[in-house]
């Protein structure tokens, strides 16, 4: 058999890799969308680098866009397998991917109207709501540890792997020429200790394993728990210097993060009296799918459950849904507290939020995740004096500031936890996936370290045979 690394090959995103059988049956786990690629996003999105109508199965890890939002599209360019994930993850991609839809045709929309007042080509969505509600009518729920054959000669489960609401490391068993191969790709491995979460599972012995390695070079270290830091930027911004907080966050577990840090900060009496917004349609929904799963969090979030039925809620707490209700937070002068998505400001309604107030020395720019590099947030992470916003430049005399340990992403100590229950002889190769390629070479190194055999880092389209 072999694996062609279609996405998330020495690039952090756009998650695709292709197990092909000798008997040709082809496994696809993940079809994310590449995002913060800068001019070539658009183009990488567009091409596959296979067939679709090819591929016999799909396996999703889990529902950051990433790793499915090129699900609609893979469907309607002739994909009719059957798509397996867990329960949780099915109820956040029927939220996400209609999310994404509609903020392609509005994002094209806007851009469009640039474009032909320069006279430039249109841009069109990679794909439409319509052809959403057909990718969904594909998909099968399996729950953790839920052992399933899709053929006869391959079988894979599910464990949990701390990451999101539903995320999951799968593991595949095949059978080929009399000979039992076992793969396992780790989707995206959470935090041990992750505030929100269970930590992620021990699981079966593997001959080889696709490993994420986003924070394959760093530790997650913050001075102080993640509730007190924004307290400390909320008090010197809105109460200090009359500004606004803007945090650029994922609508789905990284807003609901904030919540609960915030919620917990109310708990103790301390929260300043201010409004909070949470402009994305899509956060309330994404905030019901994770009330309606108190199976996956870990015991801190159990006991406050205890005592507060609703761990995400607190005074001064707005979902902003229509648009125009999301256009008049930019007419506002009081200080306040703007949640908006996306995480890495490329897209959605955060970026019309930075493009307003970048420019006012009151106002701060939270980062509490990971940003691609050429994305809008990794500009601003790197300190760029002047950043662009839908073709126009502007000078960043804003505060950018950035709470790193808040990454859903393990650090390489966690990935190392994480890969420590296998028995390092029998691991024949590591795939590393999923991280920028210096990056993966520091933590190839500290693979090797602990014993495994070979680490080898893919390209893009990359095939290999194991």
């Amino acid at each position: 058999m072999n694996i062609t690394f279609h996405g998330a090959a020495r690039v952090v995103t756009g998650s695709k890799h292709l197990v092909t059988l000798n008997d040709g049956t082809r496994i696809l786990l993940d079809c994310g969308m590449f995002q913060g690629m800068g001019e070539r996003t658009e183009e990488l999105n567009e091409h596959f680098g296979f067939n679709p109508q090819r591929v016999d199965y799909l396996i999703l890890s889990h529902a950051h866009i990433d790793h499915c939002g090129l699900i609609p599209r893979l469907v309607a360019e002739g994909f009719n397998g059957q798509i397996f994930c867990t329960p949780p993850t099915l109820d956040l991609v029927k939220i996400l991917l209609l999310d994404s839809a509609h903020i392609q045709m509005m994002d094209t929309e806007y851009s469009n109207k640039h474009r032909r007042k320069n006279n430039l080509p249109l841009l069109s969505a990679l794909y439409t709501e319509e052809q959403v509600t057909d990718a969904l009518k594909q998909f099968k729920t399996l729950d953790y540890h839920q052992e399933y054959a899709i053929t006869p000669s391959v079988k894979f489960q599910f464990t949990d792997a701390g990451h999101l609401l539903g995320s999951a490391a799968i593991h595949l068993s095949v059978l080929e020429n009399g000979k039992q191969t076992q793969i396992t790709f780790s989707g995206d491995v959470g935090r041990y200790g992750d505030i929100l979460l269970k930590s992620p599972q021990e699981f079966p012995q593997a001959d080889y394993i696709l490993l994420e390695s986003t924070y394959g070079d760093s530790l997650h270290k913050e001075a102080g728990p993640i509730a007190e830091k924004l307290l400390e930027i909320i008090r010197e911004t809105c109460i200090n210097n009359n500004g606004k907080v803007i945090i650029p966050a994922f609508s789905v577990g990284r807003t609901q993060e904030l919540l609960y840090a915030l919620n917990s900060l109310e708990l103790k009496g301390i929260l300043p009296d201010l409004d909070y917004f949470v402009d994305s349609p899509l956060s309330e929904k994404a905030t019901r799918v994770m009330m309606d799963h108190p199976e996956v969090y870990n015991k801190e979030v159990s006991d406050i459950l205890k005592v507060d039925a609703n761990p995400f809620g607190f005074k001064g707490l707005h979902f902003v849904e229509s648009t125009d209700e999301s256009k008049a937070l930019n007419d506002r002068h009081e200080p306040c507290v703007i949640i908006s998505a996306s995480g890495m400001a490329e897209a959605g309604r955060v970026k019309h939020h930075i493009k307003n107030n970048i420019g006012k020395e009151n106002c701060t720019i939270l980062i509490v995740g990971y940003c691609e590099p050429n994305s809008l947030g990794g500009h601003l992470l790197k300190g760029d004096k002047e950043v662009s916003i839908y073709g126009e430049r502007f000078e960043v005399k804003a505060q950018v500031q950035s709470i790193r340990s808040m990454s859903a992403h393990g650090d390489y100590d966690d990935l190392l936890h994480f890969i420590s229950s296998q028995n390092t002889g029998k691991v024949k190769t590591i795939f590393l996936v999923h991280g920028e390629y210096e990056v993966q070479k520091h933590f190839r190194l500290k693979i090797l370290d602990k014993g495994f055999n070979a680490v080898e880092i893919p390209y893009q389209h990359q095939k290999i045979e194991i």
